[in-house]
């Protein structure tokens, strides 16, 4: 379930009018503006839910970067981070956090892709 507001719209889709980076944090979140941008590449305000299922390879219409914990292992969210990082590449940074005993889960440690 989500709730995209008008107010967030307007911020939104002027910084994008600006050519401005758009960073998402959360991939809850990137579900919420993946599921409301239409076709002209804005956000329109929004609430409800969404089956919106995003795996690679996926074309990203809003966000130029996104924050996201790292989500477990195996799971869905990780094959959303993978569409949106690259699958070798967060497959590489999943290695070496695994080797580094990084925390993993909704409260472990978090990475921002660019």
């Amino acid at each position: 379930q989500f709730l995209i507001t008008q107010e967030f719209c307007e911020n939104a889709n002027a910084a994008k009018d600006r050519r401005s980076k758009i960073c998402v944090v959360g991939t809850a979140a990137m579900r919420a503006v993946e599921t409301v941008v239409s076709t002209d590449g804005h956000v329109k305000p929004r609430e409800g839910w969404t089956n919106l299922f995003i795996f690679p390879p996926y074309e990203f219409k809003f966000a130029d970067a996104l924050v996201t914990n790292f989500t477990m292992p195996y799971s869905t969210l990780l094959m959303m981070t993978a569409a949106f990082g690259g699958y070798e590449r967060i497959m590489e940074v999943y290695e070496l956090a695994i080797k580094e005993k990084y925390r993993f889960g909704a409260y472990g440690d978090a990475m921002m892709i660019i």
